[in-house]
């Protein structure tokens, strides 16, 4: 009888550290960003969140961030270098890098930090 009550104890411990549901919706819970200045101007990120419905999720709170970091520093553009994920008892987490410039890098994959902080507050996203 004790074993029983433990598992419903830790089963209820569990379900109040899940994301909120709502309507049959998981809502995301962003858990924090980590920062770190690399070299100069490349920049590492590490971002966790729950609620995440695929790595894309992750991603963008990633590049939020950065966006968000990029601004603080005075600078106008980044330009993403690569993001992994990974996903453990569906707590999602982000290792992303990125180059941040005061003006338009060059590559494929330069972003504009200030239409990605506005989408980011628009769409509910934290940033730094």
């Amino acid at each position: 009888m004790k074993q029983l009550a433990l598992i419903s104890l830790l089963a209820t411990a569990a379900c109040e550290q899940a994301p909120q549901v709502s309507q049959g919706v998981m809502t995301p819970a962003y858990q924090g960003i980590e920062t770190r200045l690399l070299d100069g101007d490349l920049v590492n990120f590490r971002v966790k969140m729950t609620g995440a419905t695929s790595p894309d999720d992750v991603t963008k709170y990633a590049q939020c961030a950065a966006a968000q970091y990029t601004l603080i520093r005075g600078y106008g553009f980044l330009r993403h270098v690569r993001t992994t994920t990974a996903e453990k008892g569906g707590l999602w987490s982000a290792d992303a890098v990125y180059t941040i410039s005061p003006s338009l890098p060059r590559g494929l994959k330069t972003i504009d930090a200030e239409v990605v902080v506005a989408d980011c507050g628009a769409a509910g996203i934290p940033t730094v």
